[in-house]
């Protein structure tokens, strides 16, 4: 059995040294502003991860309600995902996500992106693939206000 699982996820800009996104700072003005650490990437993956799977979504296995989730790192909640889809007998395919925004630029960083979100999934590098689009300087996105990214996921199970 193999289901499609897609991701969303938006944070604003504030103030800052860097954009965090798939475990990586980009150097940047401006941060993401969020409960977590705010990396979008994570999170869309971790979303449409649990949803592919049909196990809920990042803010039911993370509450922003749990002081526990205050400042941690995506990187550990999706690695955490991961493993709950791996023990109920899940594998991830593939994942490809798409980041929309003005600023950071995606492509200096988009190779330790991939390393590190095919790290916390236990898959190889080459299965996960990220890449940035513009908003073409329309509404929000376009004004620097913020992101947004959207992760697709494939995973299959055996036996289903």
């Amino acid at each position: 059995m193999t289901r499609v699982g897609i991701g969303y996820d938006s944070h604003r800009f504030v103030p800052g040294d860097g954009v965090l996104l798939g475990g990586v700072r980009i150097p940047a003005g401006v941060a993401l502003d969020g409960h977590s650490d705010a990396d979008a990437v994570c999170h869309a993956v971790t979303d449409a991860l649990l949803g592919a799977a049909a196990m809920g979504d990042i803010g039911t296995m993370f509450p922003d309600s749990d002081p526990a989730n205050r400042g941690r790192s995506s990187v550990e909640m999706l690695r955490l995902a991961a493993r709950v889809l791996a023990e109920a007998g899940w594998t991830v395919g593939n994942v490809d996500v798409t980041v929309i925004s003005e600023i950071p630029k995606i492509a200096p960083a988009r190779d330790e992106i991939r390393r590190n979100l095919a790290a916390a999934m236990s898959i190889a590098a080459d299965a996960v693939f990220v890449k940035g689009k513009t908003n073409e300087r329309m509404g929000w996105i376009g004004r620097s206000e913020g992101l947004a990214v959207v992760a697709t996921v494939l995973v299959a199970r055996q036996g289903g």
